[in-house]
């Protein structure tokens, strides 16, 4: 899409222009449109505070992106009902209800969809036929909300926003977000400046009311966002929505609803996956919002949640206190003299990954590759895999003079080569990998991982593979690995996992650098011998249970932590969580 902006020139439009009105008519997909059940929609205003019994046309309600009008067809019908039983004496529908609402969206067709959808509905509720024009004009705004200006705050803003990757946005309006937005950091998807646009137009005690993807909650690119709420917002309930039917067609995202309100933080409300009929939802919102949580409710009342950037901990609340002592008792893994890595990578396996003994290069050229599909067995397996490279021990590209037969060979892909964004940044370095490859890594032994697994897979390696970007590794000059290995084997690294990882389906966890590095560990130097010997046993017979039983012993959780943790003979934190 980038490519297509330069292409194309609009009359007394720029660049800028160009790439806004070409979101505009975009697709579905591109446009990241997901359209949400009316029992959801109702239960987010119902969350929200947005029903009848208020008086509506009082409060200003913002929807940033309408699309075909889930949740604004909805506000509206409550708008308009709520007018009728809470209308002044003299009611004047336009003047009253003006400012009422402002709604926005980019996509011409779906804004014009809808604008008709709105109109059938306010002349079915007798509103005038110029009565409906004009509250039309002043409520919708087409346009891209992230660039939209508005006359106001809002007690209100609800909604599902877009779930755009920054892939699918143009250079030039990226950059635009960019410099407008802080919190659109690192690989953050196009909700997040949605977010924090939505929370700075709130008034004091307005609340934002979105069903999103979840993954900000946890994620490193969402740390930003969760300071900004951390420091001056209430989150006041979070609904776990994973694995729920919430729309109306399959998405990859995982979903959650949040209300954050601004106003003091205090206690978070929280349920996780209900089920969508309209009964269920009307009695949580119920409960969600009552004065106080009952007992055995499937709501629960948790304080604390927000801490600055990192991550939200919304479920398993009574090991949380557990996995706290630890994180104060216990330095983390590379405080405790590990390293975390992550495998190469290339940018065009196609040219760089191949047959060892196939690839057209100088020996040391070269370097046995150990991929996911080698350490499935729970052992390497190596399938004869390579991966050529272009660096020396020093870190530096090779001259590809001294290396005639790599310069061959490169320079028979180059053109597959070049068409990376690593080469175009910088034309001289055309050859190198995405990531540098340290050739003393293949020699070194190491613990590999792969990034997304569901049952327990963490794999010695001595010391002769480089290992693909597909698997972290771990290596240390302290902690003997094989140990090590049993630790993190174990059901405790486990529950370090799963309480800041984001949740994948299938139950699958990603075993990400950023989680690793929350792992707790004593320093080798502090674990007795007889725990050094009962951890390396446990390792080599790939035993579970007993990793755990002797990791349990290493922490020295006491009788409450195991029974808190579910880690008693046959139980274990996989199943608690």
């Amino acid at each position: 899409m980038t490519a297509r902006v330069s292409q194309i020139e609009l009359p007394g439009m720029n660049r800028l222009q160009v790439a806004v009105e070409l979101l505009a008519a975009a697709g579905i997909e591109q446009r990241g449109a997901v359209f949400t059940r009316r029992e959801v929609v109702e239960f987010v205003l119902d969350l929200a505070g947005y029903t009848t019994a208020a008086t509506l046309h009082k409060k200003r309600l913002l929807e940033p992106s309408f699309g075909e009008g889930a949740f604004l067809l909805v506000a509206v019908e409550r708008l308009i009902d709520s007018y009728k039983s809470h209308a002044p004496k003299h009611a004047e529908p336009v003047a009253d209800l003006r400012d009422s609402i402002r709604a926005i969206e980019l996509h011409h067709r779906s804004f014009n969809e809808t604008r008709l959808k709105l109109r059938n509905l306010l002349r079915g509720k007798e509103i005038s036929n110029a009565a409906t024009e004009k509250l039309l004009d002043a409520w919708l705004i087409q346009g891209d909300y992230l660039l939209t200006d508005l006359p106001f705050q809002f007690t209100n803003i609800i909604g599902n926003p877009p779930y755009v990757r920054q892939e699918m946005i143009p250079a030039v309006l990226l950059a635009e977000y960019r410099h407008r937005f802080d919190t659109l950091y690192d690989r953050a998807d196009l909700y997040i400046p949605f977010i924090e646009k939505s929370l700075n137009l709130l008034e004091p005690k307005g609340s934002v009311g979105f069903i999103c993807s979840d993954r900000w909650m946890k994620n490193r690119y969402g740390g930003p966002l969760r300071e900004m709420v951390s420091k001056d917002f209430h989150l006041q309930y979070y609904v776990d929505m994973v694995d729920t039917d919430a729309f109306h067609s399959e998405v990859s995202a995982y979903p959650a609803i949040t209300v954050i309100s601004l106003e003091t933080s205090a206690a978070t409300r929280i349920a996780h996956r209900p089920q969508i009929d309209k009964d269920t939802l009307v009695k949580l919102a119920h409960d969600m919002r009552t004065k106080s949580v009952k007992p055995n409710s499937v709501v629960h009342e948790v304080s604390g949640i927000m801490r600055g950037s990192e991550p939200w901990v919304l479920e398993s609340f009574d090991q949380l206190a557990v996995l706290r002592r630890l994180e104060m008792s216990f330095p983390t893994l590379e405080e405790a003299g590990c390293k975390v890595g992550i495998g190469v990578a290339t940018g065009a396996d196609k040219v760089y990954v191949g047959e060892y003994e196939e690839l057209d290069v100088e020996k040391d050229r070269k370097l046995p590759l150990v991929m996911t599909k080698d350490i499935r067995a729970g052992k390497v397996e190596w399938h004869g895999k390579g991966v050529i490279n272009p660096f020396d021990d020093e870190g530096g590209l090779v001259n590809l003079k001294k290396y005639p037969k790599l310069a061959a060979y490169l320079n028979r892909h180059k053109a597959v080569i070049c068409n990376r964004n690593v080469a175009k940044r910088n034309s001289e370095r055309w050859y190198r990998t995405i990531d540098r490859i340290t050739p003393s890594i293949t020699q070194t032994p190491k613990l590999l991982i792969p990034d997304i697994k569901g049952e327990a897979n963490i794999v010695y390696e001595e010391g002769k593979y480089y290992p693909h970007h597909n698997l972290y590794y771990i290596t240390s000059g302290t902690w003997d690995l094989n140990a090590l290995q049993a630790v993190l084997l174990s059901d405790i690294t486990r529950m370090f996992i799963t309480t800041y990882s984001t949740k994948m389906r299938g139950g699958y966890l990603r075993f990400q650098a950023q989680y690793l590095r929350r792992i707790r560990i004593p320093h080798w130097k502090d674990v007795p011998a007889e725990i050094r010997v009962q951890l390396k046993a446990a390792a080599k017979k790939r035993d579970i249970k007993e990793c755990t039983a002797v990791t349990m012993e290493l922490y020295k959780l006491s009788r409450e932590e195991r029974a808190i943790l579910s880690l008693n003979n046959d139980e274990g934190v996989n199943n608690a969580a």
